[in-house]
C-alpha cells in the first residue's frame, strides 16, 4: 500500500472524515477528553499506521520517510516511534468467556426452549433432574463458579431472575447493559472493523467486503419505531444463524494450520431528525 500522489486532500474526504469523526468528538467532550490528549493519540496513530501499512518493498521505514507520508514532525516521530506504545485490542474477560457461555446458550439444543430461543434456566437442579444454570456454565469451564458467572451477569443486565427463580436472557447477543470496560470493548470493537470494511472497499486493497446499508429520509417516528422492531428481529435471525454455522466449522477446523482468520459481522439501526443525522447540526 502506498499513500495518494495528490499533494492535497480529496475535499470530499475531508467532508466525510469531519461527519464521521462528529459522534466521536461529541462522545469525548462528554467523557473528558480534550484535544490536546487527542491531538497526541492522532501523533501515534498516524505514525503507527504509517510504519505498518506503507512500507516499500517491505524494507524498513526511516523517520523521513514517516514525517514526509504523515506530516508529523520527525522529532515526534523518533520519539514515538521509541516509546512503548499499546495498540493490541484487550478483551475483557467478562467479554471473552461470557460472549462464548451466551453463544452456547444459545446454539445447545439442551438450553434452548420449544421455538429455538434461550430458555429460562433454574438457578438450582430441579426435582425433575432437568438442565439449570450450573449446567450451562460448566459446559464451557469448571474453573469459575456459576455464583460468580450469576453474579456479574445480574450487574451487567444481561440477565434476570424471573419470578419462578429462573435465570433470563435479557439480550439474544452478549450485551452488557452496565460495565463501562466491556462496553467500551464493543464500542471500538464493532466501529474499528465496521471502518476497517469500508476504507478496504474504498481503497480497493482486497476483494469487496460485506458493508451495505438503508437510508430512508422522509419517515415518521411510528414509522421508524416499527422498522426498529423489524430490524431488530431481523437481525437477531442472522447472527443466531452466523453463530451456529460458526461454532459448528471452529470445532470440525480444530488444529488446521490454516485455521488463522477472524470475522466479524455486525447489525446496526441508527434514527434522528433529518438534518441532524446528515449533520446539518453537530
Amino acid at each position: 500500500m502506498s499513500p495518494s500522489n495528490n499533494t492535497a486532500a480529496s475535499p470530499t474526504l475531508v467532508r466525510a472524515i469531519r461527519h464521521i469523526l462528529r459522534p466521536l468528538v461529541r462522545l469525548m467532550l462528554a467523557s473528558g477528553v480534550t484535544y490536546p490528549l487527542v491531538s497526541e493519540l492522532l501523533k501515534g496513530i498516524f505514525v503507527e499506521v504509517a510504519e505498518r501499512d506503507f512500507r516499500l518493498d517491505g524494507r524498513p521505514m526511516t523517520d523521513s520517510r514517516i514525517n514526509l507520508i504523515s506530516g508529523v514532525h520527525r522529532k515526534d516521530v523518533r520519539r514515538l516511534r521509541e516509546s512503548d506504545l499499546v495498540t493490541d485490542e484487550v478483551v475483557p474477560e467478562t467479554v471473552s468467556f461470557g460472549g462464548r457461555l451466551v453463544a452456547t446458550w444459545l446454539m445447545d439444543e439442551r438450553f434452548l426452549d420449544e421455538s429455538g430461543g434461550a430458555r429460562p434456566l433454574p438457578r438450582t437442579r430441579p426435582a425433575d433432574n432437568s438442565v439449570c444454570f450450573a449446567d450451562l456454565v460448566a459446559s464451557r469451564t469448571t474453573d469459575i463458579r456459576q455464583r460468580v458467572v450469576l453474579d456479574e451477569w445480574l450487574r451487567l443486565g444481561i440477565v434476570s431472575i424471573d419470578d419462578q427463580d429462573r435465570v433470563v436472557l435479557n439480550t439474544e447477543a452478549f450485551v452488557p447493559q452496565a460495565g463501562l470496560d466491556e462496553k467500551l470493548f464493543f464500542f471500538a470493537h464493532n466501529l474499528h472493523e465496521h471502518a476497517a470494511a469500508a476504507t478496504d472497499n474504498l481503497l480497493g486493497a482486497r476483494a469487496p467486503q460485506l458493508e451495505r446499508s438503508l437510508m430512508y429520509d422522509r419517515l415518521t417516528p411510528t414509522s421508524v419505531e416499527h422498522l426498529d422492531k423489524r430490524a431488530r428481529q431481523l437481525g437477531t435471525r442472522m447472527l443466531k444463524e452466523l453463530n451456529r454455522l460458526a461454532s459448528e466449522r471452529e470445532a470440525s477446523e480444530a488444529g488446521n494450520p490454516e485455521a488463522t482468520r477472524s470475522f466479524t459481522c455486525g447489525v446496526y439501526f441508527y434514527s434522528a431528525p433529518a438534518d441532524v443525522a446528515n449533520g446539518a447540526q453537530a
